[in-house]
């Protein structure tokens, strides 16, 4: 996943607040499943057969499209295979201990509007 902060991530990540430790931040995310995902299918494809590492090429690709200008929502809404690609990868807020650990940390390291590089979890890239 990709994450970008808002008032926006496995993958960009957005986080939304104020002070140096935030009870929770807003995120949105790109996902990009593999066949070792924990489920491997979405709601773009019912059955993912594609490696860690081709997802992994995948997101890099869409990372290089945002850093040209392409808007995040824009893409996680047509390619993220969380069902948050319906908000634009919206998670909308969280705390902590309500994500995986990966995606947890790299989301409260964020200032807001920064974009994480790929994070690695249980769910994709």
């Amino acid at each position: 996943a990709v994450v970008s902060t808002q008032s926006t991530v496995s993958s960009g990540i957005n986080a939304e607040y104020g002070g140096s430790a935030p009870a929770t931040v807003r995120a949105s995310h790109l996902l990009v499943k593999h066949r070792d995902s924990r489920r491997p299918s979405s709601w773009r494809e019912e059955t993912i057969t594609r490696s860690k590492e081709e997802a992994l090429n995948i997101l890099n690709g869409y990372l290089a499209q945002i850093n040209n200008g392409t808007p995040f929502a824009d893409l996680a809404s047509q390619f993220s295979d969380c069902s948050s690609a319906k908000r634009g990868g919206d998670l909308g807020h969280f705390g902590r201990g309500q994500m995986q650990k990966p995606f947890e940390d790299a989301t409260f390291a964020l200032s807001v509007n920064e974009m994480s590089g790929p994070i690695s979890t249980d769910s994709g890239v």
